[in-house]
């Protein structure tokens, strides 16, 4: 007999992956963020930590630090996007 448990982790991940998939299927219902984390904008842009990193420094995308925690704008990620015409 072969058990397998389910973790909490596990229950975290199946929560975000609904999420994820919620928003695609129904976009218009929720608000997109105003702020996003470094994460998000690195898995956004599909670039590495060392981009983004690159990016803040030469003063490409703006940022707001708040404790440890860098913040960017969404408008100013769809600015750069469209600035650079991708």
């Amino acid at each position: 007999m072969n058990v397998e448990l389910v973790t909490r982790e596990d229950l975290r991940r199946l929560e975000d992956l609904l999420k994820e998939i919620k928003q695609i299927i129904q976009p218009g219902q929720s608000q997109p963020k105003k702020w996003l984390k470094s994460s998000e904008v690195r898995k956004m842009l599909n670039i590495s930590p060392g981009t983004l990193q690159n990016l803040r420094i030469n003063g490409t995308l703006r940022f707001t630090k708040m404790g440890s925690i860098m913040y960017y704008k969404l408008e100013d990620i769809n600015k750069v996007l469209e600035e650079n015409g991708q």
